[in-house]
Protein backbone atom coordinates (compact mmCIF):
# COMPACT_ATOMS: atom_id res chain seq x y z
CA UNK A 1 0.00 0.00 0.00
CA UNK A 2 1.09 3.65 -0.75
CA UNK A 3 2.34 5.39 2.89
CA UNK A 4 -0.71 7.87 3.80
CA UNK A 5 1.39 10.84 4.32
CA UNK A 6 4.84 12.22 4.27
CA UNK A 7 6.26 10.82 7.47
CA UNK A 8 5.21 7.41 6.49
CA UNK A 9 6.50 7.85 3.15
CA UNK A 10 9.97 8.85 5.10
CA UNK A 11 9.87 6.49 7.25
CA UNK A 12 9.61 3.54 4.72
CA UNK A 13 12.20 5.73 2.78
CA UNK A 14 14.59 5.04 5.23
CA UNK A 15 13.82 1.32 5.40
CA UNK A 16 14.83 1.41 1.84
CA UNK A 17 17.83 3.35 2.00
CA UNK A 18 19.29 1.28 4.87
CA UNK A 19 18.73 -1.74 2.84
CA UNK A 20 20.51 -0.37 -0.05
CA UNK A 21 23.15 0.41 1.92
CA UNK A 22 23.50 -3.04 3.56
CA UNK A 23 23.26 -4.50 0.03
CA UNK A 24 26.22 -3.51 -1.07
CA UNK A 25 29.84 -1.78 0.71
CA UNK A 26 29.55 1.13 -1.89
CA UNK A 27 26.89 2.21 -4.16
CA UNK A 28 25.23 5.43 -5.98
CA UNK A 29 21.43 5.53 -4.63
CA UNK A 30 18.35 7.65 -5.49
CA UNK A 31 15.65 9.20 -3.19
CA UNK A 32 12.69 11.05 -4.03
CA UNK A 33 9.86 12.54 -2.97
CA UNK A 34 8.71 14.14 -6.06
CA UNK A 35 5.47 16.03 -4.90
CA UNK A 36 5.00 19.78 -5.86
CA UNK A 37 5.00 22.21 -3.46
CA UNK A 38 7.51 20.19 -1.09
CA UNK A 39 9.74 21.58 0.85
CA UNK A 40 12.78 19.60 0.97
CA UNK A 41 14.98 21.22 3.92
CA UNK A 42 12.96 19.77 6.62
CA UNK A 43 12.45 16.01 5.10
CA UNK A 44 16.33 16.15 4.71
CA UNK A 45 17.26 17.30 8.16
CA UNK A 46 14.73 14.44 9.58
CA UNK A 47 16.32 11.72 6.75
CA UNK A 48 20.31 12.66 8.06
CA UNK A 49 18.67 12.38 11.93
CA UNK A 50 17.27 8.74 10.86
CA UNK A 51 20.18 7.44 9.05
CA UNK A 52 22.97 8.55 11.56
CA UNK A 53 21.52 5.57 13.78
CA UNK A 54 22.80 2.95 11.62
CA UNK A 55 25.41 5.43 9.95
CA UNK A 56 26.97 8.04 12.78
CA UNK A 57 29.28 9.37 9.71
CA UNK A 58 26.54 10.76 7.08
CA UNK A 59 26.78 13.65 6.12
CA UNK A 60 24.09 16.13 4.40
CA UNK A 61 25.75 17.70 1.65
CA UNK A 62 24.66 21.01 -0.12
CA UNK A 63 24.89 22.31 -3.74
CA UNK A 64 26.08 26.04 -2.20
CA UNK A 65 27.22 27.44 1.78
CA UNK A 66 24.04 29.34 1.63
CA UNK A 67 21.87 26.05 1.87
CA UNK A 68 24.16 24.53 3.89
CA UNK A 69 23.95 27.64 6.67
CA UNK A 70 20.37 27.63 6.39
CA UNK A 71 20.16 24.26 7.55
CA UNK A 72 22.50 24.31 10.51
CA UNK A 73 20.80 27.24 11.17
CA UNK A 74 17.71 25.28 11.68
CA UNK A 75 19.09 22.26 12.69
CA UNK A 76 21.94 23.10 15.17
CA UNK A 77 22.35 20.18 17.21
CA UNK A 78 23.07 18.48 13.58
CA UNK A 79 25.53 21.12 12.55
CA UNK A 80 28.66 18.72 12.48
CA UNK A 81 26.61 16.49 9.61
CA UNK A 82 25.88 19.17 7.16
CA UNK A 83 28.50 20.82 4.58
CA UNK A 84 28.75 21.65 0.82
CA UNK A 85 29.87 20.71 -2.01
CA UNK A 86 32.54 22.83 -1.96
CA UNK A 87 33.45 21.64 1.59
CA UNK A 88 34.09 18.13 0.76
CA UNK A 89 35.92 18.60 -2.14
CA UNK A 90 38.26 20.23 0.14
CA UNK A 91 38.58 17.47 2.39
CA UNK A 92 38.88 14.96 -0.23
CA UNK A 93 41.70 17.38 -1.65
CA UNK A 94 43.34 17.20 1.67
CA UNK A 95 42.99 13.93 2.77
CA UNK A 96 42.88 12.03 -1.44
CA UNK A 97 39.09 10.94 -1.19
CA UNK A 98 36.29 11.23 1.84
CA UNK A 99 34.78 8.51 3.77
CA UNK A 100 31.64 7.70 4.93
CA UNK A 101 27.49 8.58 3.92
CA UNK A 102 27.24 11.23 2.08
CA UNK A 103 23.44 12.65 1.50
CA UNK A 104 23.59 14.62 -1.88
CA UNK A 105 20.22 17.33 -1.43
CA UNK A 106 18.44 18.41 -4.20
CA UNK A 107 21.42 19.47 -6.82
CA UNK A 108 20.68 20.83 -10.30
CA UNK A 109 22.36 20.42 -13.74
CA UNK A 110 24.30 23.15 -12.43
CA UNK A 111 25.70 21.13 -9.98
CA UNK A 112 26.77 18.15 -11.96
CA UNK A 113 30.62 18.27 -12.32
CA UNK A 114 30.70 19.21 -8.79
CA UNK A 115 28.97 16.00 -8.17
CA UNK A 116 30.97 13.99 -10.56
CA UNK A 117 34.25 15.11 -8.93
CA UNK A 118 32.71 14.18 -5.57
CA UNK A 119 31.81 10.56 -6.19
CA UNK A 120 34.77 9.76 -7.88
CA UNK A 121 36.69 10.20 -5.22
CA UNK A 122 34.26 9.27 -2.40
CA UNK A 123 35.31 5.65 -0.93
CA UNK A 124 31.46 5.50 0.90
CA UNK A 125 28.18 5.20 -0.40
CA UNK A 126 26.18 8.44 -2.03
CA UNK A 127 22.61 8.94 -1.89
CA UNK A 128 20.92 11.33 -4.05
CA UNK A 129 18.25 13.03 -2.66
CA UNK A 130 15.83 14.57 -4.93
CA UNK A 131 18.28 15.06 -7.48
CA UNK A 132 17.95 16.34 -10.97
CA UNK A 133 21.11 15.75 -12.97
CA UNK A 134 19.73 14.75 -16.15
CA UNK A 135 19.69 17.70 -17.98
CA UNK A 136 23.76 18.35 -17.74
CA UNK A 137 24.16 16.90 -21.25
CA UNK A 138 22.62 19.57 -22.93
CA UNK A 139 24.65 21.77 -25.71
CA UNK A 140 28.26 20.11 -24.68
CA UNK A 141 30.28 17.62 -27.19
CA UNK A 142 29.70 14.17 -27.85
CA UNK A 143 32.37 12.43 -25.59
CA UNK A 144 30.97 14.71 -22.56
CA UNK A 145 27.87 13.90 -23.51
CA UNK A 146 28.38 10.34 -23.23
CA UNK A 147 30.60 10.34 -19.86
CA UNK A 148 27.86 12.40 -18.36
CA UNK A 149 25.38 9.24 -19.42
CA UNK A 150 27.75 6.66 -18.18
CA UNK A 151 28.02 8.45 -14.67
CA UNK A 152 24.32 8.93 -14.36
CA UNK A 153 23.66 5.31 -15.66
CA UNK A 154 25.44 4.07 -12.54
CA UNK A 155 22.54 5.63 -10.10
CA UNK A 156 20.10 2.88 -8.56
CA UNK A 157 16.90 4.08 -6.73
CA UNK A 158 16.67 2.90 -3.27
CA UNK A 159 13.29 4.89 -2.89
CA UNK A 160 10.87 6.78 -4.95
CA UNK A 161 7.28 7.67 -4.34
CA UNK A 162 6.49 9.77 -7.91
CA UNK A 163 2.74 11.43 -8.36
CA UNK A 164 1.60 10.81 -12.19
CA UNK A 165 -1.39 12.05 -13.58
CA UNK A 166 -3.61 9.18 -13.04
CA UNK A 167 -2.18 7.64 -9.73
CA UNK A 168 1.66 7.07 -8.66
CA UNK A 169 4.78 5.07 -9.21
CA UNK A 170 7.10 3.86 -5.69
CA UNK A 171 9.97 1.93 -5.44
CA UNK A 172 11.36 0.68 -1.86
CA UNK A 173 14.37 -1.28 -2.41
CA UNK A 174 14.26 -4.17 -2.64
CA UNK A 175 11.05 -4.42 -3.92
CA UNK A 176 10.19 -3.85 -7.63
CA UNK A 177 8.43 -0.43 -9.19
CA UNK A 178 4.76 -0.57 -8.10
CA UNK A 179 2.19 1.33 -10.39
CA UNK A 180 -1.27 2.52 -8.88
CA UNK A 181 -4.17 4.00 -10.20
CA UNK A 182 -5.86 6.53 -8.37
CA UNK A 183 -9.59 5.20 -8.36
CA UNK A 184 -12.53 8.12 -6.42
CA UNK A 185 -12.51 5.69 -3.47
CA UNK A 186 -8.30 5.85 -3.18
CA UNK A 187 -5.09 4.42 -4.75
CA UNK A 188 -5.34 1.01 -6.51
CA UNK A 189 -2.43 -1.12 -7.03
CA UNK A 190 -2.46 -1.91 -10.53
CA UNK A 191 1.62 -4.14 -11.51
CA UNK A 192 5.24 -4.44 -11.10
CA UNK A 193 7.99 -3.27 -12.88
CA UNK A 194 11.35 -4.55 -12.62
CA UNK A 195 12.49 -1.54 -13.94
CA UNK A 196 11.39 2.01 -13.63
CA UNK A 197 8.62 1.92 -16.20
CA UNK A 198 7.94 5.31 -19.06
CA UNK A 199 5.23 6.59 -19.63
CA UNK A 200 3.73 4.20 -22.33
CA UNK A 201 4.08 1.28 -19.76
CA UNK A 202 2.24 2.91 -17.60
CA UNK A 203 -0.69 3.90 -19.69
CA UNK A 204 -0.76 0.35 -20.77
CA UNK A 205 -0.94 -1.25 -17.55
CA UNK A 206 -3.33 1.68 -16.31
CA UNK A 207 -5.55 1.06 -19.63
CA UNK A 208 -5.30 -2.96 -19.47
CA UNK A 209 -4.84 -5.29 -22.14
CA UNK A 210 -6.78 -2.55 -24.54
CA UNK A 211 -4.54 0.71 -23.88
CA UNK A 212 -3.20 0.27 -27.14
CA UNK A 213 -6.22 -0.01 -28.94
CA UNK A 214 -7.77 3.12 -26.75
CA UNK A 215 -4.63 5.54 -27.55
CA UNK A 216 -5.11 4.51 -31.05
CA UNK A 217 -8.76 5.86 -30.85
CA UNK A 218 -7.63 8.67 -29.19
CA UNK A 219 -5.08 9.56 -31.81
CA UNK A 220 -7.72 8.67 -34.71
CA UNK A 221 -9.58 11.07 -33.38
CA UNK A 222 -7.33 13.75 -32.97
CA UNK A 223 -6.35 13.40 -36.59
CA UNK A 224 -10.12 14.12 -37.35
CA UNK A 225 -10.38 16.82 -35.18
CA UNK A 226 -7.28 18.36 -36.76
CA UNK A 227 -8.28 17.79 -40.41
CA UNK A 228 -11.91 19.76 -39.57
CA UNK A 229 -10.55 22.50 -38.06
Amino acid sequence: MLPADLRRAEAEAVEAILAALASQTKGFWTAEFRFEGLRILPVALRLLSALTHAHSDARLVFPDAGAAALAKRDAAEQAAGITELSGIKRLQQADGGSDGLLVLVAPTPADYEDVEAVCALHRGSVVLLNGKLEDAAVGIGTVARERRKGFLSGWQSAYALIPTGDGALRRAFPQDWQLYRQDPDGYRFVREFEAKPDAEQMTDALEGEGGGVVRGLKAVDRLIEGLQN
